[in-house]
């Protein structure tokens, strides 16, 4: 499947979703709006502090999850849900040390089915990459990325994917990747690792957590699955 487009096509992101599922309806009606104010104001009350990022960096990350998941009628935006929490997590985890990746060389550019060609794990990208990004929204718009309306977020981000930007040591596009994919894992992964928060990633798809059994509701085309999801935790949405 190619990779979705998430910085350009925002309503196709939605109907995406939606459709994660496959044949399985678990949509859930909701006061979503009510419900996106509530879990921006519990946010807003949270005083998590990164431990890998500085405020700088984290700010970024912020903001550049906002803008490849931004919130709509659906669901608060990546910024609400946490993404940024989550990936400064993730650095402190074996992933973010890069210790289940094979990084002897030699590093050769190529085709796509070399894979990841880089000496660099993900703790290293995100600083090195943030760092490049930050120099390119200087020098093209005169501040830094978190400070720019969201339109020229947009245009960064787009650049980025695009490929055509080279930010040090490291692809524009290699580090987009990155941050798409972490973004999107902050959005629907269980809300114990920080992401996800309210669970509302969760509910966007109707998606039922970490109950034993929903069985009875697998293949029922249209039909809401009535219940709440549930984290690991044991937290309820």
């Amino acid at each position: 499947m190619p990779p979705m487009e998430l910085t350009l096509n925002r309503p196709l992101r939605r109907s995406f979703m939606k459709g994660l599922l496959g044949t399985t309806s678990f949509w859930m009606a909701a006061g979503s709006t009510q419900w996106a104010e509530a879990l921006a104001a519990e946010t807003a009350a949270q005083s998590y502090q990164p431990a890998f990022f500085d405020m700088k960096e984290y700010q970024f990350l912020e903001a550049a999850s906002d803008r490849l998941f931004p919130s709509d009628h659906n669901s608060p935006g990546g910024k609400a849900l946490g993404v940024a929490e989550f990936i400064d997590r993730q650095m402190q985890t074996p992933y973010g040390h890069g210790e289940n990746w094979y990084m002897s060389g030699p590093f050769q550019q190529g085709p796509a089915n070399l894979g990841y060609q880089l000496p660099f794990v993900p703790r290293d990208l995100y600083r090195k990459g943030i760092a490049g990004v930050e120099t390119y929204a200087r020098q093209h718009y005169g501040k830094e990325f978190a400070a720019l309306a969201a339109v020229q977020q947009d245009e960064i981000l787009t650049v980025l994917e695009g490929g055509s930007v080279q930010l040090g040591e490291i692809p524009g596009r290699v580090f987009f990747e990155q941050l798409r994919t972490n973004t999107l894992e902050g959005v629907f992964a269980d809300p114990l690792y920080g992401g996800n928060r309210g669970l509302a990633g969760w509910v966007m798809l109707g998606f039922p957590g970490a109950r034993a059994d929903f069985m009875d509701w697998v293949n029922q085309e249209g039909a809401p699955y009535p219940i709440g999801p549930v984290s690991i935790s044991g937290e309820t949405a």
